[in-house]
């Protein structure tokens, strides 16, 4: 009931709301029209929703507008998912972040004993990236068992196993099937009874196809010289650990509150998936945790995610100590959800 009186009051037609609306739709005005793809977006402060909305279309053929209950693939925004999901094994004590991946694939290559857990976590195991080694010819979509069998027929990591930052999908793949193998639930399953239904994220799901259904789901496209084409999947979309999920930016809001809780794990916890364990990472001036960048801005402790896969580009930025955040889903590649997301902070930052 909170969070719903929370919602209502968000359309109450007081000025500051209201010059905000138009300074948000102006940001967003490229996301406007009948035949765009849109985008939806929620800023959060101090727990409550204080803008919400929705420009676009979720489905151009069919004319099905964005809502802020519309579901976008996450993409990488998926990884701090499976990142917590690891966590919580990790608080259960069904897991050590620095058990070796041999523990749960004994039949793993020997140059895979020297990677843990942990080193997937934050992208310091050296994993070759299986996107580069897609047997030519490949059409039936991989998944993460794929990813596996993929590397198990390497005898290398890129450098040595901890001592750099390389980004790796591949890692989150792992991460997914070691949460299988520990709890005995497919990933999907382990997310639904662990996170979305424990915090009511109710149409929140890591799809499969032919297994599960998606509801009020948007579409994917690509900008191109005759306009928008739809580009919703490819080769690697069926790969739930890396980008997987599916969900809606008031779904995401409830992820965003459970943040600053106990609910899911312990405050220690927190604190140490928000501490950059990397010395670096592919972003300047940023480290990175347990499924999030690490780093400042304004000299204010910053933990965000962008997601970016075929048809989607999405950001998720936190500033805990403000009790500030914000969303930015869309349905189209290269959106600059970055630049959004910088207008965002000027707005609402002054």
């Amino acid at each position: 009931m909170k969070f719903l009186a929370s919602l209502i009051a968000l359309f109450s037609f007081n000025l500051f709301a209201m010059n905000n609306e138009h300074e948000m739709d102006k940001i967003f005005a490229g996301f406007t029209g009948t035949n765009t793809p849109g985008a939806a977006v929620i800023v959060i402060q101090d727990g409550q929703p204080i803008f919400a909305k929705a420009y676009g279309m979720a489905d151009i053929a069919h004319k099905i507008p964005c809502t802020t209950a519309s579901n976008f693939r996450l993409a990488s925004v998926t990884k701090q998912f499976t990142a917590m999901s690891i966590m919580i094994l990790a608080e259960r004590g069904k897991l050590s972040l620095d058990d070796s991946i041999t523990k749960f694939f004994p039949d793993f290559p020997a140059y895979g004993k020297a990677i843990t857990v942990r080193h997937l976590l934050i992208h310091t195991s050296g994993l070759l990236d299986y996107e580069e080694l897609i047997p030519a010819g490949t059409t039936k979509q991989l998944k993460d068992k794929d990813v596996l069998a993929i590397l198990k027929k390497q005898d290398k990591t890129l450098f040595p196993v901890g001592s750099k930052f390389t980004y790796s999908n591949t890692g989150y793949a792992f991460l997914a099937l070691i949460v299988e193998k520990v709890s005995g639930q497919t990933y999907p399953d382990f997310l639904k009874a662990n996170i979305f239904n424990p915090l009511g994220m109710t149409n929140s799901v890591a799809y499969e196809e032919g297994l599960s259904v998606v509801p009020n789901r948007v579409f994917g496209y690509a900008k191109t010289a005759q306009g928008f084409e739809p580009r919703d999947q490819s080769i690697t979309s069926a790969v739930l650990g890396d980008g997987g999920i599916y969900s809606s930016v008031l779904d995401l809001v409830k992820w965003d509150q459970a943040l600053y809780t106990e609910k899911l794990v312990s405050k220690k916890m927190l604190a140490d998936a928000y501490t950059a364990h990397s010395a670096g990472s592919d972003f300047a001036g940023s480290g990175y945790g347990y499924g999030w960048y690490i780093g400042k801005e304004g000299g204010t402790q910053h933990v965000w995610h962008y997601g970016s896969t075929c048809g989607f580009n999405n950001r998720l930025e936190r500033f805990p100590a403000k009790k500030f955040s914000f969303i930015i889903l869309t349905n189209r590649d290269e959106a600059g959800v970055k630049e959004l997301g910088a207008k965002i902070i000027a707005l609402y930052q002054k």
